[in-house]
């Protein structure tokens, strides 16, 4: 087995807050036993206007969240994931969302850029949003061998988009990231819904590490940071505020339920 922690947030506009809150957070769950550590979305930075994420984005390879990771993880000897950070595109107005992945020794395994990008007007409320606005759709698929198990890599809006992740299966995935900033209008009425049918429908263990509270921006969070396992079981989860949900990866059960219940291979359809 191997244990793993997602880590809730409630972000600001301070990069520096942000990310000595972080690596307390960190701290705490390498403390209860964790290796591996998964970020939310924009755990760096939530800004009071979605342009302020192109006043602090970074080349690739090298910058302040970017070091602070490696550290981090070269640190406690984990594996970290960086929800997503504003990584330089290749438009001057605009970045990428990218996921990061460290290994134990602190070095980048790999990225993932957000794919599907939350532009919509929010029912019911007068919440709008337009990722596009400011964000570089990503264009690749990224599945990571580690020694917990291959990742699949996503973020956030991908989550309602189930053909993703059976591509991300298909590709060998067998733990579903989804760091995440859910709205807690949405959050509240899809959030666990969908992760848990992300688990169910591929037989994977699903890693969902959220932003979670009230925000300077005047946003507010869902919360709800969980681990599910294969089955669809919630093995942990976080309400409100910052703190981290920890579970084991059990690498045996993935195999068995994945042997005797094997729909991935009654598929009709590719």
């Amino acid at each position: 087995m191997s244990k793993c922690a997602a880590i809730q947030m409630a972000s600001g506009p301070s990069v520096s807050s942000n990310l000595t809150e972080a690596g307390r957070l960190i701290g705490e769950a390498v403390n209860a036993g964790a290796k591996l550590v998964v970020l939310p979305e924009n755990f760096a930075l939530m800004g009071e206007h979605e342009l302020d994420k192109l006043k602090v984005k970074e080349q690739d390879g090298t910058g302040p969240i970017q070091d602070f990771l490696a550290e981090t993880a070269l640190k406690h000897g984990i594996w970290v994931i960086g929800g997503t950070i504003p990584i330089a595109g290749d438009q001057e107005n605009k970045v990428r969302a990218s996921s990061l992945v460290y290994n134990d020794k602190g070095e980048r395994a790999g990225r993932y850029d957000k794919m599907h990008l939350f532009d919509v007007a929010v029912p019911d409320t007068e919440e709008v949003y337009r990722e596009s606005n400011s964000i570089e759709q990503g264009d690749s698929l990224v599945v990571i061998d580690t020694p917990f198990g291959k990742l699949g890599l996503s973020v956030c809006y991908d989550l309602r988009f189930p053909e993703f992740y059976r591509k991300l299966v298909a590709l060998g995935a067998e733990i579903l990231l989804v760091p995440s900033a859910f709205t807690a209008q949405t959050g509240a009425a899809h959030w666990e819904t969908l992760l848990r049918a992300r688990a169910i429908e591929n037989l994977s263990y699903v890693i969902a590490p959220n932003q979670g509270g009230f925000h300077i921006n005047g946003r507010k969070t869902y919360g709800h940071s969980m681990i599910i396992d294969p089955w669809g079981l919630v093995l942990d989860c976080y309400k409100t505020g910052a703190g981290f949900v920890c579970a084991d990866i059990d690498h045996e059960r993935l195999a068995r339920v994945r042997s005797s219940f094997p729909v991935l291979h009654h598929r009709r359809f590719d």
